[in-house]
């Protein structure tokens, strides 16, 4: 399985980091109503086998980036997604994914990536061909 990109997780702690990231994902891309909840509160109610104290220091330990930061990775790339179809407004987005304003999004978008939500979607829009231009 190695050779075409599987691992074997017979780690607990390992299986533990994955379960951790897995609810994340699920949380910030399926779960849209559930982002109004506290994410340590959340993971607890997944994992209560643990703290999220316990979580947390072995997320940061194992990762080297704390779960907050992963957690806003992950909400990061879901406004890239939603961005690029460009179907919602910055606030929705924003609203969406439980920002307090959209001032914030902007700012933490920014902080990740280099780029305004407005520059990113240009740059999505520029470098797209109109598909009835293929």
């Amino acid at each position: 399985l190695t050779a075409v990109g599987f691992e074997l997780l017979d780690d607990k702690r390992t299986q533990l980091i994955e379960k951790i990231k897995s609810i994340i994902i699920e949380l910030v891309h399926h779960e849209n109503s559930d982002l109004k909840i506290n994410l340590s509160d959340y993971l607890t109610d997944k994992i209560s086998s643990h703290t999220y104290h316990y979580l947390s220091n072995l997320f940061s330990e194992t990762e080297t980036i704390t779960i907050e930061k992963y957690f806003i990775a992950q909400k990061i790339e879901r406004v890239k997604e939603l961005l690029a179809y460009d179907e919602l407004t910055l606030n929705e987005i924003a609203d969406q994914l439980n920002y307090s304003s959209t001032a914030h999004l902007s700012t933490q978008f920014k902080k990740i990536t280099g780029l305004t939500p407005s520059q990113f979607k240009k740059r999505i829009h520029k470098n797209r061909t109109p598909l009835d231009s293929i």
